[in-house]
């Protein structure tokens, strides 16, 4: 056999594909490998360069096979699929991860260690509660209203539903499924407090995160999404490459040296960027009750355009104030900045 100089892995629940090239990029080795077998082959094999899709299971395999001295990289699936020949299978679908590998302008996922997809569990757990949460409130909110119950939206109302059926106010005949789905909201209050300490208490641990914290509308929630959540801040060059990351940055249509500038992209990690324009509209509604010093930046924005605009535009400053802590280290600094 040829001495292999890359490798495109075809990740799998049960059956793998490997496609290996040599340093010509010419095919040298096809292969289908179980999932007890791989990790045995990958320690018989001298160090090459390792190319998987970014997919769930492809951090753990990357650590893996990165212990048997490989260098192991990580390509978004939508950067793979152009590279596919014709007919999509497993083998092709290899095939195409180790030519698109191969490529010196290819951009890549920077593996993550144990710890940081430990930290991103606690945040997605807490991401499914509280939608679950919302789940139960809306729908006590619409059972109770077909009784002619009527409550005003928001969490501050939600004790006033919980009332009315602790009170038993409505009939008779839907008060257990109404007091299942109660209790059901309270032990979801529980738990999300519970991983809201957890969460308080990891931010305060994590040096980044409580940096990350001294920028207004940041708290422990959304510091600890973005170190967890967060490539290195060395994969980016400078702060708007992050905000783009996100999808915080205005689409790009030019052509003919014309520069034509549309909506936010929304491209990225839309867990991180959803949190960030959270931030951002708490430090928007306490900027419009509390106007801040005349001539900073969100002045002049909400004098001149409207809310939800300067909202994520916002976000996306937080965005690369965030890239600028993670980068240069420090914490924000900023005269007449309205806190959140």
């Amino acid at each position: 056999m040829q001495e292999i100089s890359t490798i495109g892995l075809d990740l799998a629940k049960s059956v793998f594909q490997v496609h290996g090239a040599d340093s010509s990029g010419a095919p040298v080795l096809r292969r289908k490998l179980r999932r007890d077998a791989l990790l045995s082959f990958f320690a018989q094999l001298p160090p090459c360069l390792v190319a998987m899709e970014a997919c769930a299971g492809a951090h753990y395999w990357a650590r893996a096979i990165a212990g048997f001295g490989h260098t192991t990289k990580l390509i978004p699936a939508e950067y793979v699929k152009a590279f596919v020949k014709r007919q999509k299978n497993d083998a092709a679908d290899a095939e195409a991860i180790c030519e698109a590998a191969l490529r010196p302008t290819m951009r890549f996922v920077a593996p993550k260690s144990a710890e940081q997809q430990a930290s991103a569990i606690v945040f997605r757990a807490r991401d499914l509660l509280v939608r679950q949460r919302t789940q139960i409130i809306n729908a006590l909110r619409g059972h109770l209203a077909e009784f002619g119950i009527v409550v005003a939206k928001g969490p501050a109302h939600v004790a006033k539903l919980v009332a009315m059926i602790e009170e038993e106010k409505a009939p008779p005949d839907a008060l257990p499924a109404l007091q299942c789905l109660v209790s059901t909201l309270k032990a979801l209050e529980e738990k999300v407090a519970a991983l809201d300490r957890e969460i308080a208490a990891r931010a305060k641990a994590d040096d980044v995160a409580a940096r990350l914290m001294s920028i207004p509308g940041i708290g422990p929630v959304i510091s600890t999404a973005i170190a967890a959540l967060a490539p290195p801040a060395d994969t980016f060059s400078k702060g708007r490459d992050f905000a783009a990351w996100l999808g915080l940055t205005p689409r790009q249509h030019s052509s003919g040296g014309k520069e034509r500038l549309g909506r936010t992209t929304k491209m990225g990690e839309r867990s991180l960027r959803r949190l960030l324009i959270i931030g951002a509209s708490a430090v928007v509604r306490w900027a419009v009750r509390n106007p801040p010093a005349a001539g900073s930046w969100l002045a002049r924005m909400l004098a001149r355009k409207p809310r939800q605009l300067v909202t994520v535009a916002l976000a996306g400053k937080m965005a690369r104030i965030a890239w600028a802590l993670m980068a240069k280290g420090g914490i924000y600094r900023a005269s007449g900045v309205v806190a959140a």
